[in-house]
């Protein structure tokens, strides 16, 4: 099997069920780089994950399978996260929310010191390509309202119940 590249980079993909529907895992050069939900907002084109190949990730679903089975609260993944300085390091930041919390994106900002970037923290947010393991459903608005997510606002209130332990078990649409 050959695997895709593109600027001498190799990616492949593979994809996995869970709770939230089927979820896309995709690597760059073996790193994970990139977790999406079907239907996400920012989700790259299918021809750019690259061949599809389990063998990059057995630790990742080790780790989601654990996460989802309510025994993992804190990934230990390596991640290959291509974005601007600034995304990185708003997803930096998304690692650092507690399994269970929630942050607002005017808190967010003012961790990175830019007390009047809210809106860029949301679109930076927004663009997380490891949604989940970079917990970017941790994030709402200051009032505390679920505000955009890139997977959909249904499946970040039944993440963030989920980490509470008040979901309920009504099957998902996924």
């Amino acid at each position: 099997m050959t695997a895709t590249h593109m600027r001498d980079v190799t990616r492949q993909h593979t994809v996995v069920d869970s709770p939230y529907g089927p979820l896309t895992l995709v690597a760059t050069d073996g790193v994970l780089a990139g977790l999406y939900m079907t239907d996400q907002r920012h989700r790259p084109p299918e021809e750019t994950f690259g061949d599809p190949d389990p063998h990059p990730f057995a630790e990742a679903i080790r780790q989601l399978d654990a996460y989802f089975a309510g025994e993992l609260r804190e990934f230990d993944l390596p991640l290959h996260l291509d974005g601007t300085p600034f995304q990185r390091s708003v997803w930096a930041q998304l690692q650092l929310i507690p399994y269970g919390e929630t942050r607002s994106y005017g808190e967010l900002a003012e961790f990175l010191g830019k007390p009047g970037a809210s809106r860029a923290v949301g679109l930076a947010n927004g663009k997380n390509p490891v949604g989940i393991i970079v917990p970017c459903h941790r994030v709402i608005g200051a009032s505390g309202s679920l505000t955009g997510y890139g997977g959909g606002l249904d499946r970040k209130q039944r993440l963030l119940a989920f980490e509470n332990g008040t979901q309920d078990d009504t099957p998902a649409l996924f």
